[in-house]
């Protein structure tokens, strides 16, 4: 672990200024504040961590455990004072997290201790309905507030109907539509940016979201490149996450282009993105109704009155289906994590009691 050096206003950063908040204060035991020191996760390497705190950066080796007791960006560590070795992570307040991608039900931590999470999308080929709703279930899931980002609006005519689709998706949902490369981008995204909070971007590859990181920013953080004429689908240029500090004192995190994302464990998310559907469905004279020709049915009463799509129901059910693959399993996961998580730091806990100081 070395000495800060990326930032000349380190002397004048407190915790607050990383994030830090009564919900991590509480976690610490009494034993642990003089022997340890907290530090957030600003990139994951595939054999270190890099982090960064107050009085604290450099990389530590992660911790080994199940896939959602190891580290992800954003995270906060305590790590040992005076050594480069990470002890725990703490509880998160958010984790955004995937199936990841293959055919067994392994998972992919995105994020962790995130209060917006920016969805770019482009005018153009990239915009999704499908996938938009799926970013907002997973944000949902997590209690991760939402924002759209439409970008790439020099490109067509018609900006605004793009921004009604958006705004269609979930009841309250905050539309921005904006060239990333113009000085609307920070003039939309300022009133989010503010001291301590914490943004992610995500979407897919070639819709903005490296070009919104160095506009905000002020210096080229990621590289670009441009969309492919064939398809006006993106290039890849970020292959990492990473959290980078803005000048307003937010922390801002690129993702790579996820060309698939397989939601797991958000039941609560998808009514919450599908409340028109949700409250049709426990209307229902079944509660085990399957909405397709049940007498008493109020979704197909109200897909016949025109008031319900049926494509907007099938995307329901298509996440719900999707969802309850891995419910269970993931159950048992947590269960375990809980489990895991207590037993870690109470071994660290008897191990501070019966040193030798």
């Amino acid at each position: 672990m070395t000495e800060r050096k990326h930032d000349p206003h380190a002397d004048r950063l407190s915790l607050k200024d990383y994030g830090w908040n009564p919900h991590f204060e509480r976690q610490i035991a009494d034993e642990e504040r003089s022997a340890t020191r907290p530090v957030r996760v600003l990139a994951v390497h595939r054999d270190s961590l890099e982090v960064a705190g107050p009085e604290f950066e450099g990389r530590v080796t992660p911790l080994i455990g199940e896939t959602e007791d190891v580290a992800t960006v954003g995270d906060w560590l305590l790590v040992e004072a005076g050594a480069p070795r990470a002890v725990r992570v703490l509880e998160r307040r958010s984790l955004l997290k995937r199936k990841a991608a293959g055919t067994g039900r392994r998972t992919q931590l995105i994020a962790a201790n995130v209060d917006t999470l920016i969805l770019v999308t482009s005018a153009n080929q990239d915009f999704n309905t499908a996938r938009l709703e799926r970013y907002l279930a997973l944000a949902a899931e997590a209690g991760v507030t939402p924002l759209v980002v439409i970008t790439k609006v020099d490109l067509v005519e018609d900006t605004a109907r793009y921004a009604a689709d958006a705004r269609r998706l979930m009841p309250g949902l905050v539309v921005e539509a904006f060239d990333a490369r113009s000085d609307d981008a920070l003039a939309c995204l300022q009133p989010w940016f503010t001291r301590g909070q914490t943004l992610a971007l995500v979407g897919s590859s070639g819709v903005g979201k490296s070009t919104i990181v160095n506009s905000v920013s002020g210096t080229a953080v990621q590289q670009t490149q441009d969309i492919r004429d064939d398809d006006s689908r993106g290039r890849h240029t970020t292959s990492g996450r990473s959290l980078h500090r803005l000048p307003g004192g937010a922390w801002l995190m690129d993702t790579p282009g996820m060309r698939e994302l397989q939601i797991m464990d958000v039941a609560e998310g998808v009514d919450e993105v599908f409340p028109d559907v949700a409250e049709l469905a426990s209307a229902c004279r079944f509660s085990d109704c399957a909405h397709v020709s049940e007498p008493g049915c109020a979704i197909q009463a109200a897909i016949a009155s025109g008031s319900l799509d049926a494509e907007r129901l099938k995307r329901y059910q298509k996440l719900q289906r999707e969802g309850a693959r891995t419910g269970e399993s993931l159950a048992e996961a947590h269960a375990r994590n809980q489990r895991f998580g207590r037993m870690q730091k109470n071994a660290y806990t008897q191990k501070l009691k019966h040193r030798e100081w």
